[in-house]
């Protein structure tokens, strides 16, 4: 049996739950048969042990020096794994490298990643997935406190702020989960759990999409939001039996790229058994030599857009200019969807193969 690395981010505004939440994750995937490894957050290690923002000279001193260790610790915990006995191990990521992005400015943050010779893109992709908890701040107000953690300070007010911050440093990611407050939170460490177990494979991999035709989007709108990441997006279908997708996926921006090949198989209007596996570059171009030669490949710009605590994914294709393709991620089929105002939905689509990927790779033959 070949070895399973696992990396994740569990990430979050103050007082989400997050420790509690790494018991729980420990808990439950160690009964799965997975050695969980834990990469300790870094800032807290840093403040506690007094090297902070505002005992270093700058602001960016301090980051330079944060961002240079928690990578050398990640990469570590990577390198420790690959020698250890078991066959499936679980590194958990106690907030990753982009969630100090939230902690400066934007120029700051991309002058630090071109000092350690790295990309925003390649390093937010590095993870398997993102799991961001809503701060208590936001609404679940009467438990938020700052007494747990020696190194929290922030205000209600500060804790927001952060929280949609780091929301909006990930928005991008191909697999980010925003666990929100509507629930009580025993409820609300085990939707955390069920996320994090679809990802990895443990259950059947059901994959709950709903999608809707829009009129043509606002490009200049979205790319002015924080909360919007625009990637690019080549998918290639490879030649598989009748009944059943097999696609390749090359995605990123800017020369920067991360590679997928995921298998697909329709249940349901709604639900689709989906399969993903990250490929290197060389696995991706291999791959691609047994390209579906009655389909052609399909290029589109997708805007990843967080709104009100949920994952939209828009796509805009080049042979269409008066409209585009909307799609959300479901925890459960009739979960609300509460869709920007900015948006005018023509109709939903949902199950309807003529605005499938697939079928539009063959009509453009």
């Amino acid at each position: 049996m070949s070895k399973t690395i696992k990396k994740v981010v569990v990430t979050g505004g103050p007082c989400a739950g997050k420790t509690t939440a790494l018991s729980w994750i420990h808990n439950a995937f160690s009964k799965t048969g997975y050695k969980v490894l834990f990469v300790p957050e870094t800032a807290t290690e840093l403040i506690t042990g007094g090297v902070a923002p505002w005992t270093c000279g700058t602001n960016y001193d301090y980051q330079v020096g944060q961002m240079r260790l928690q990578w050398e610790k990640e990469q570590i915990f990577i390198n420790a794994a690959k020698t250890m006995p078991e066959d499936k191990i679980l590194i958990i990521c106690d907030r990753g490298m982009i969630d100090n992005r939230a902690y400066m400015t934007e120029d700051e943050f991309q002058r630090i990643l071109a000092k350690m010779n790295l990309n925003e893109i390649e390093v937010r992709d590095s993870y398997d997935a993102v799991f961001h908890l809503v701060t208590a701040a936001k609404g679940a107000e009467q438990f938020y406190t700052t007494e747990n953690n020696g190194a929290r300070i922030e205000s209600v007010e500060r804790a927001i702020e952060l929280d949609n911050q780091l929301i909006a440093a990930w928005t991008g990611h191909p697999h980010l989960r925003v666990i929100d407050n509507t629930t009580d939170f025993n409820e609300k460490l085990k939707r955390l759990i069920s996320e994090m177990t679809y990802v990895l494979g443990g259950q059947l991999p059901f994959n709950i999409k709903r999608k809707f035709v829009i009129d043509f989007p606002d490009i200049r709108w979205l790319e002015s939001l924080e909360n919007c990441c625009r990637v690019e997006i080549n998918q290639t279908y490879l030649i598989t039996p009748e009944g059943e997708e097999l696609r390749v996926r090359q995605r990123g921006e800017k020369g920067h790229y991360s590679y997928y090949m995921t298998s697909k198989r329709q249940v349901s209007p709604t639900k689709i058994i989906q399969v993903e596996e990250r490929l290197t570059q060389n696995q991706y171009l291999d791959l691609l030599m047994e390209a579906d030669p009655g389909k052609r490949p399909i290029r589109k710009t997708r805007y990843c857009l967080t709104y009100d605590n949920q994952y939209f994914e828009i796509d805009i294709y080049p042979f269409w200019h008066d409209k585009a393709i909307l799609e959300i991620e479901l925890q459960e089929e009739d979960d609300e969807i509460r869709f920007p105002k900015e948006f005018k939905i023509l109709k939903e689509v949902t199950g309807d193969p003529a605005y499938k990927n697939s079928t539009l790779a063959s009509m453009q033959l």
